[in-house]
């Protein structure tokens, strides 16, 4: 005897998945990049990424290339709505806003716009285990499948002068950054940028995560490399501001859902 029948498999097309939105207009397009910036910054006050006034994310204006929306200044991550966000121009000045940027960590997010058309957002915060990297000097190495989005895509910038308030000094980070998607500042702590809001914040969560799993199985004994093919190859696969894009949308659905106040 034959069983049931089993069922027939969907068309793909009656089937949901989350992909980048388009925008009708630039209103709309910086409405969304504010959003999705309040959203980031609320994830990351989650993570535990906020240390006192330290860290900020920043995200291209869509019609004004040069002026950037960034947290306010000495508000904490898990309070900012897309309401409160402040637009500075590439000198660190308020254009939009009722509050104050933090000029030291903006000279370097501002260089790093400039130096990259091709940026929407970089966000920088002095993590404990992304510091602990940094004090050591050390790259993410591929010793797993997600640290390998990083592998030869990722620069050390291995100098360490301080507070940066320095606009040469900025453009110098910038430089040292070139065309990847991260940066280990030596002694001070990671920088990530993407082309949205959402894939420059993923990358800085995973960067995070990849630091704390490198950091314990140094701990633990030498960790196993994967090969440079190998490698090269998950990197072509993980590695896209798409794939970071995709990866961070239950990030968003999550906290958009049970904090709605941080859209208005």
């Amino acid at each position: 005897m034959h069983g049931p029948t089993p069922p027939r498999p969907l068309p793909t097309d009656r089937l949901t998945f989350a992909m980048p939105p388009t925008h009708a207009s630039v209103e709309d397009e910086r409405r969304h990049r504010r959003e999705r910036l309040a959203g980031a910054l609320r994830i990351f006050a989650h993570a535990g990424f906020e240390d006192g006034v330290s860290g900020h994310i920043t995200a291209r204006d869509p019609e004004y290339s040069d002026c950037f929306w960034v947290n306010p200044f000495g508000m904490p991550f898990r309070h900012v709505t897309a309401g409160d966000l402040v637009l500075a121009n590439a000198d660190g000045q308020v254009v939009e806003g009722r509050h104050h940027v933090n000029q030291a960590a903006f000279t370097v997010h501002a260089q790093v716009h400039a130096a990259r058309p091709d940026v929407v957002a970089v966000a920088h915060c002095h993590t404990v285990h992304g510091r602990a990297l940094a004090a050591l000097g050390e790259l993410i190495e591929p010793i797993t499948q997600e640290s390998c989005a990083f592998y030869e895509d990722m620069a050390l910038y291995d100098a360490y002068s301080g507070v940066t308030v320095d606009a040469e000094e900025g453009r110098r980070i910038a430089d040292v950054l070139g065309t990847r998607k991260a940066l280990l500042l030596r002694n001070h702590g990671a920088l990530t940028v993407g082309d949205s809001v959402d894939a420059a914040a993923w990358w800085f969560l995973s960067l995070e995560r990849c630091s704390q799993v490198q950091l314990l199985s140094k701990a633990a004994g030498i960790p196993v490399l994967i090969g440079h093919r190998q490698a090269v190859t998950t990197r072509e696969q993980l590695g896209g501001d798409l794939v970071a894009w995709i990866n961070h949308q239950p990030r968003w659905q999550e906290i958009s859902r049970s904090e709605p106040d941080l859209l208005t």
